[in-house]
């Protein structure tokens, strides 16, 4: 059964995020407004003319579309975006251009981004004066290899 989240459509004539197809995880997020971004780094927050409820429990997770970053070098600068469970504002989505020479439009309409609803927990942080052992222990930043 899917999850009942309610929408408010800020612009009417835009579509609600949808699916593309049967199985798919990220809903498209459309661009409410256009814009150019500048080649080598121009960014800018792009509404998609929707507000909605998550339930208490469940976060927004804003993806990036792979077709705009492999086609245009078009991203997002906070990958993933998060829409909290108790946000009520428009979703809005910050996208830059990272190709080195060429501007990018965003028209309006234009599939901007990914939502994916996925559970979270919230978690009681405990102090303690020593963490218990792990096979990995404190390495990090790719320190099992290339």
């Amino acid at each position: 059964m899917p999850l009942d989240v309610p929408v408010v459509a800020l612009d009417p004539d835009l579509p609600l995020p949808s699916y593309a197809t049967a199985g798919d995880a990220g809903a498209d997020l459309v661009a409410r407004e256009g814009v150019v971004l500048k080649a080598a780094g121009g960014r800018a927050a792009v509404p998609t003319g929707i507000a909605l409820a998550l339930p208490e429990g469940y976060g927004g997770f804003v993806q990036p579309r792979s077709g705009l970053a492999r086609k245009h070098g078009v991203t997002m600068v906070n990958a993933p975006g998060l829409i909290d469970s108790g946000y009520r504002g428009e979703v809005n989505v910050v996208l830059v251009n990272l190709d080195p020479s060429e501007d990018y439009e965003v028209r309006r309409g234009d599939r901007i981004a990914q939502l994916v609803i996925q559970r979270v927990e919230q978690a009681d942080f405990r102090l303690v004066d020593e963490l218990p052992a792990s096979e990995r222990g404190a390495g990090g930043f790719g320190h099992t290899g290339r």
